[in-house]
């Protein structure tokens, strides 16, 4: 038995809050199937509605519900209660519109229920391997009988924290405390620019009017859209999210207005698009400013006339949703180039709002810093790090050039790297203190001593075969042991990166925690 199943059954034999117990339960799965994504989700009134997702795109998949009446492999655990495999994109029970807007896509999916004392099932653990060839997870009958009785004994001890807790109160907190925890929901510093944005935006909410959200990418544009959307009367309805860049504009047509079967070569069936999918909801369009010239007509009727004609389809079809759309692009400009409609413009631009820069609101920063240091502590085991005075300074006046996004990356860095205590100076990478220093100078402020001097060369002493074995290790850190993805960060075909680690004597599997 590792040190982690040990400190899990630890955890178990405690007073945990079902919150703390069904995050942290997930986290061991999905490192126990050497995984990266995952959900939780449970039954809520006529939907089955996701608690939490883990990995790319969880964003997207977080709050998201599946319909009861559809067919998902979510539905068919609750209904049988008991694990199943499922193959994705081949298995009839995978509800694929719950992955229309991620980049990678499902290959296998790993199911377990949660069931709880009286023998009800009270939600669905969901373990997926994204890799193309979809053989990352251990489905070895054995192992997979190990990991349903750790399963189980999960599910006794969610049973004891729902009921010493208080069930209703407990599933209420459970929502809210994720949220934070993963950072869906909005963060909102002191500065007056952002305030009004989150006032406006908030205000719109009190009706279905088309919403144009501006702004530079990474400023998050996206959560302003979701926090519309969760104010809403819409607030029940799907949230579904189109990137207009993301895909090819074939593809881009068949996932916001769906085909009907023999519309093209590959279409062996109907498939709905994103705004029937969201029926009661909102579509989010993202980077609309890129979308082609003739999608931007068949936008224009769905606003005008609420009507959608999938591919192939000669029958018009109504849908009920509301349209938010978000580009980093000057529109205006666009529409004199002959790239962007005028009379779309005018249509999606009813109600405008504006998410300023993070280098326009530096006094937003500390807040930020403090909300993504929270949950990604969380998320990787830790206790959440105090930055120092000195260092909270020199991030204050870095210009974060990727805005939101760039702090994101940046927080995860650093609880990587960073020596244990306060984060300070030092254990900013040297990008963020050349920007800072810059913007200093340009306002005539002195330079902080206590980083003016050269950093430590992190080569010294070091050799060739040290420093490579040490990179291939942070990536296989980083990605979780998961060797195709490792290598392809590393730019190399997996059989280079294989014959690499062999060399320098690397076990192709983690080693024990």
């Amino acid at each position: 038995m590792t040190l982690r199943h040990m400190n899990f059954f630890k955890l178990l034999s405690g007073e945990v809050a079902p919150r703390q117990l069904l995050l942290k339960f997930l986290l061991l799965l999905l490192e126990l199937q050497n995984v990266e994504r995952g959900s939780i989700w449970t039954r809520e009134d006529d939907d089955y509605v996701c608690l939490e997702a883990v990995g790319e795109g969880s964003d997207t998949i977080k709050g998201m519900r599946i319909p009861r009446t559809l067919e998902s492999i979510v539905g068919w655990v609750m209904r049988n209660g008991r694990m199943t495999t499922a193959e994705a994109g081949r298995d009839e029970r995978h509800f694929k519109e719950a992955e229309e807007g991620l980049a990678v896509k499902s290959s296998m999916i790993l199911a377990f229920p949660l069931i709880l004392k009286d023998s009800s099932v009270y939600g669905v653990v969901e373990v997926i391997d994204t890799c193309a060839e979809g053989d990352s997870m251990n489905l070895n009958p054995e192992y997979l009988e190990f990991l349903q009785n750790l399963v189980d004994i999960g599910s006794i001890a969610l049973s004891n924290s729902i009921e010493f807790f208080g069930q209703v109160e407990e599933n209420r907190e459970l929502k809210r405390t994720i949220q934070v925890m993963s950072g869906e929901g909005l963060v909102a510093g002191p500065s007056p620019s952002f305030g009004h944005a989150v006032r406006l935006a908030r205000s719109y909410a009190a009706n279905d009017y088309p919403v144009l959200i501006t702004g530079e990418s990474g400023v998050g544009k996206e959560v302003l859209a979701r926090e519309i959307h969760r104010v809403s009367a819409r607030h029940a309805g799907p949230f579904l999210v189109q990137n207009c860049s993301a895909i090819p504009r074939s593809l881009l047509a068949s996932e916001l207005f769906g085909y009907k079967r023999g519309a093209f070569t590959g279409a062996y069936r109907d498939k709905i698009g994103l705004f029937e999918a969201a029926e009661g909801g909102t579509v989010f369009l993202d980077e609309i400013g890129d979308m082609t010239t003739d999608l931007q007509a068949a936008l224009l009727r769905v606003l005008q006339d609420n009507e959608i004609k999938p591919l192939g389809g000669n029958v018009a079809r109504k849908v009920n949703v509301r349209i938010i759309s978000a580009t980093n692009k000057d529109l205006r400009r666009a529409i004199r180039e002959g790239t962007f409609r005028e009379d779309l413009f005018f249509r999606l631009n009813v109600l405008p709002v504006v998410v300023p820069p993070l280098r326009d609101r530096p006094e937003d920063v500390p807040y930020l810093l403090a909300h993504f240091i929270r949950r990604e502590a969380v998320l990787l085991g830790q206790t959440p790090r105090p930055v120092s005075h000195a260092a909270m300074e020199l991030l204050a006046a870095y210009p974060w050039p990727g805005n939101v996004r760039e702090m994101e990356n940046f927080v995860k860095l650093v609880l990587v790297t960073a020596e244990d205590g306060e984060i300070g100076p030092a254990d900013l990478p040297q990008p963020i203190l050349d920007g800072a220093r810059e913007r200093l100078a340009e306002a005539h402020v002195e330079f902080p001593a206590c980083v003016a001097a050269p950093l430590r060369d992190p080569f010294a002493g070091k050799d060739w075969d040290t420093v490579e074995r040490e990179y291939v290790m942070h990536l296989l850190e980083r990605h979780r042991w998961v060797i195709s993805r490792a290598a392809r960060e590393a730019g190399l075909k997996r059989s280079t990166f294989d014959s690499r680690m062999k060399r320098l004597g690397i076990s192709k599997t983690p080693p024990p925690a």
